[in-house]
């Protein structure tokens, strides 16, 4: 159902609010670089910082800046079961495609605990679910045989892996084969995920190179290897840059120099160091991003 790549679109701000305007030029530079998709109030979009009514707003601003142009899956996570209940139906109401639930973050549930939680909002949620993790932000590792038996609930449809783990993300395949579709959560891994029978990325880089991401996924498609390969390996330098600091501020900072938005992120986050600024510029003028 979910497969190609779909952007974790940043969240803009302007005075302390959400930039409607911003997030509009964002949205349809997407769209006209033929993404498949668009993830809004993900991580990268600082849904940790956003009021429930700020979340519910942005998902909105997204399904109707997009919807019928490309498809929107909502992140609708929360480390409260009945929150990402909640949350979840708010973007089946809206008209989300599907919804992005991460995994419990703080609680560190046992894989048990992980299953029900799942389990419970699909149940009470009747849209695609795809779910998320992100260990290193969360606390929690969703282990293989979770997924496996996650797998066999209808409508949850897929999972952005985001362990890091090649050996783990292959033990998921293994096990659920064709039940679901594994996302890479990791611009790094996306050409290694897609030759392990992934089927896209949930990406960070997107937002600011989106043409690259679908060509990479494109030339796969198409048996291209040699240079769906290649393209990974030109882009490293960028993904690495993406991730200097902490996500979404190396993005958002590239974002704000590119004109696409205001630079504004939200406490406890805060501006990149002075020498990784100065190290995320040169990478940006390296691949014509901005000018010299």
């Amino acid at each position: 159902m979910f497969e190609g790549v779909y952007t974790a679109v940043i969240t803009p701000f302007k005075n302390g609010k959400i930039d409607e305007n911003s997030y509009e030029k964002i949205i349809d530079m997407q769209i006209a670089n033929n993404v498949n998709g668009i993830v809004p109030c993900g991580t990268t979009g600082e849904s940790s910082t956003l009021s429930l009514e700020e979340h519910e707003y942005v998902i909105e601003l997204a399904i109707k800046r997009a919807k019928n142009k490309v498809k929107i899956i909502a992140g609708s996570g929360s480390n409260s079961t009945n929150d990402a209940v909640r949350l979840t139906m708010h973007a089946k109401t809206s008209g989300a495609d599907g919804a992005l639930v991460i995994t419990p973050y703080y609680n560190k549930p046992t894989q048990e605990g992980l299953y029900r939680h799942f389990k419970t909002i699909a149940e009470n949620v009747d849209i695609p679910i795809v779910l998320y993790n992100v260990p290193g932000r969360t606390g929690v590792n969703m282990l293989p045989e979770t997924v496996a038996k996650l797998s066999e609930i209808p409508n949850i449809v897929a999972i952005k892996e985001a362990s890091g783990d090649i050996a783990q993300v292959s033990e998921i395949i293994r096990l659920c084969g064709k039940k679901i579709n594994v996302i890479s959560g990791d611009d790094g891994l996306f050409f290694p995920i897609l030759a392990l029978g992934g089927r896209g990325v949930i990406s960070v880089l997107a937002n600011i190179m989106p043409s690259a991401m679908v060509k990479l996924y494109e030339a796969f498609e198409n048996r291209d290897f040699e240079t769906a390969r290649n393209l990974q390996l030109e882009l490293l330098p960028i993904i690495k840059a993406m991730f200097i600091e902490t996500n979404p501020i190396p993005v958002k900072t590239a974002a704000a120099l590119m004109g696409l938005c205001e630079f504004e992120i939200r406490l406890p986050l805060c501006n990149l160091k002075k020498e990784n600024y100065n190290s995320l510029v040169k990478v940006l003028e390296q691949y014509n991003l901005i000018k010299k």
